[in-house]
């Protein structure tokens, strides 16, 4: 009898890991820590070094809720689309593991506790540029834009840029230049990364009827325009320090570091149609570059 019951034990609190399990998976985790690293490395530009607990717990915690709610309302919304990719299949509501009603109150709690940190703990500015990225990415990039337009990730870029806006203003109630120019480096970084992403995975793409670019457009005018893309990522990074002096290893790192990506950019170009090994290379390769460029800007700050 007491085996029975600490076995039932055992399998209820596995069940109960589980769920939660499948909650954290519709949060997109891998993706919003990138977010939430390029908002804490603006607000570290911001103040010059380290901010404040009070202030990191805000921005981490208050933008990894917002964040996390509009990821929720993300794979809600698109459950049909997903059932259909085998890049998405396995996601929690395509395979029945979670309520889609559930889904949904859970994406907006985690909105509301995010906006209640904001208000409560920072300034009204960084609480409506926060606001303003669930808005911009769970309804107009994922319920107006993504199925309706090969620009979709273009426009919808705009929310995955925000964070150095939220990171800088939770700091100085402010937007700069500076903050800006972040902004537009992750702008200017977005359709590469998606497009590269979507040469190799674009079966799936037309299966689920997404127009993304090579859909519509086809691989060669893809490739172009991701080269497009890297050589305004190239200056704008580069320009970058024009309005924050980070001194010249940020100018001789970010020089090399765009002249590699444009060089597989270039090798993208040049592959043939059908070559997706060269699409795969080119999107790792965007999970580096931002990540080192951002984490190039720490290192100036903190030991320059």
């Amino acid at each position: 009898m007491a085996f029975s019951q600490t076995k039932a034990a055992a399998m209820s609190k596995t069940a109960l890991t589980d769920l939660m399990k499948q909650y954290v998976i519709l949060t997109k985790p891998r993706i919003n820590a990138l977010l939430l690293f390029t908002a804490y490395v603006a607000a570290i530009v911001a103040s010059d070094g380290f901010p404040s607990p009070t202030t990191t717990f805000t921005l981490i915690g208050g933008l990894g809720l917002s964040a996390a709610g509009s990821a929720v309302i993300n794979m809600w919304y698109d459950r049909d689309i997903d059932a259909i990719m085998s890049r998405t299949k396995a996601r929690p509501l395509p395979q029945g593991y979670l309520s889609p009603n559930h889904a949904l109150i859970f994406g907006l709690a985690l909105q509301a506790m995010s906006l209640a940190i904001f208000l409560l703990f920072s300034n009204p500015l960084s609480a409506i540029l926060s606001f303003s990225g669930f808005i911009y990415y769970a309804v107009i990039y994922t319920m107006w834009l993504k199925r309706r337009t090969p620009q979709n990730i273009v426009i919808g870029g705009g929310a995955g840029a925000l964070p150095p806006l939220i990171g800088w203003s939770i700091v100085t109630d402010s937007i700069s230049m500076t903050a800006i120019m972040m902004f537009l480096i992750i702008f200017f970084w977005t359709p590469s990364h998606f497009w590269s992403l979507a040469l190799y995975k674009n079966e799936d793409y037309k299966r689920a009827k997404v127009p993304m670019m090579p859909v519509v457009k086809g691989a060669s005018q893809t490739k172009i325009q991701c080269l497009c893309y890297a050589g305004i990522l190239a200056l704008t990074s580069t320009g970058l320090a024009y309005f924050h002096s980070f001194g010249p290893m940020y100018l001789f790192i970010t020089v090399a570091l765009n002249s590699w990506f444009l060089l597989l950019h270039i090798q993208l170009l040049l592959a043939p149609h059908n070559e997706m090994k060269r699409a795969k290379q080119t999107f790792i390769s965007s999970l580096i570059y931002l990540p080192a460029l951002f984490s190039l800007m720490v290192i100036c700050v903190l030991f320059s």
